[in-house]
């Protein structure tokens, strides 16, 4: 009989690796017909991008900012970020991403600059417009080149998704590029990063990262019920008012439908059904959860070795982030990429970024 305390279940390795890893492999490179940056970029065709929303929706939208200063044959200035959203994090680029690796990793591609440069002693003034979501290269060109060429300098305004899914292989590499290779955090945050991932290796070879998000807006934007009665109807019915755009959803429907994150204990009881024992440590990347400890009571009832960046890392090693959402949502990002086991309640865009590098 296998000791489930030192397996961490009754797969023992089997629920650490996957058979299928080694079929897997990187193909980002550009093929030879990829035009590069010094062949097609035109002079004074300046793009600049106002991201929108937390740190991973906005690192879609700088993914996609590279694409399209290629489609346009523009020059990208080094994108805005969101500092106005429900996140209210003053953060600029350079000080979330590595700035100057961003420019140089990128130089073949697209030409990068930090700001744009002054014409005739004065400041461009760049216009402000918006383009539909999922537009696709076709769209990039009939809408903003000409206002591109005659402008000289484009800011684009909430600029995510706002590139279409469906791309030509080499600009799908060329997202790739962008978003796991050219996008490095800080120093500052990567070394806060591998402090916590080093802790979490301390306690044991292996462990789980949970990316939780059980925030009470997210509860009600997603229009389903967590079995919380009619108080909870009536609270997340009060959140759900901000978005007037919003359509009356049917609970019992979307749940059916598996589109409803799954409660704290519903992962718990998913991660012991797949053989993960009750001594597996598991760190738990959140921001507000709905109902506090009582909510995540039944997960650390499952799995007691419950950690999060707060409990393995002093008030004040976190004081340079804690005040800023996306360099704690960073630190996070960085443990769960490094994580042995990478499980998410919900399929939004950190989930999909971590099963790309992953």
């Amino acid at each position: 009989m296998r000791n489930e305390q030192s397996s961490g279940g009754s797969l023992s390795s089997d629920l650490w690796t996957s058979r299928l890893s080694s079929c897997f492999y990187g193909c980002s490179n550009a093929s030879g017909k990829f035009t590069t940056a010094e062949k097609k970029t035109q002079p004074n065709r300046y793009l600049l991008i106002a991201t929108s929303g937390g740190l991973n929706q906005q690192r879609t939208g700088i993914t996609d900012a590279v694409v399209a200063a290629y489609i346009l044959n523009a020059t990208l200035v080094v994108p805005k970020l969101d500092q106005k959203s429900f996140w209210k994090d003053s953060s600029n680029f350079s000080e979330i991403f590595d700035a100057d690796w961003f420019i140089s990793s990128l130089s073949k591609d697209v030409e990068i600059i930090k700001q744009l440069p002054a014409k005739g002693g004065k400041a461009l003034n760049p216009y402000t417009m918006r383009v539909p979501r999922k537009c696709n290269p076709k769209c990039y060109q009939s809408r903003v080149l000409p206002v591109l060429n005659k402008k000289h300098a484009v800011q684009l305004t909430k600029f995510d998704y706002r590139l279409s899914n469906r791309l030509a292989k080499d600009l799908q590499k060329l997202r790739c590029r962008v978003n796991y290779h050219s996008l490095k955090f800080t120093a500052p945050i990567v070394e806060m990063g591998r402090t916590l991932v080093e802790r979490m290796r301390s306690k044991s070879s292996h462990f789980i990262a949970l990316h939780l998000r059980f925030e009470p807006d997210m509860l009600a934007f997603s229009g389903c019920d967590y079995g919380g009665g009619e108080k909870e109807r009536r609270e997340l019915g009060a959140i759900r008012k901000r978005w007037k755009t919003l359509h009356a959803s049917n609970p019992d429907k979307v749940r059916r439908h598996g589109r409803c994150p799954l409660t704290p204990e519903e992962v718990g009881l998913m991660l012991r059904a797949l053989g993960f024992g009750s001594d597996v440590h598991i760190y738990v990347a959140s921001g507000e959860v709905y109902g506090g400890n009582e909510t995540l009571a039944p997960l650390k009832a499952l799995f007691p070795n419950f950690h999060s960046k707060e409990t393995i890392a002093s008030k004040e090693e976190l004081a340079p982030f804690s005040s800023f959402s996306s360099r704690m949502a960073a630190l996070d990002f960085i443990v769960c990429d490094e994580s042995n086991v990478f499980v998410t309640n919900n399929n939004g865009n950190m989930a999909k970024i971590l099963a790309g590098r992953r």
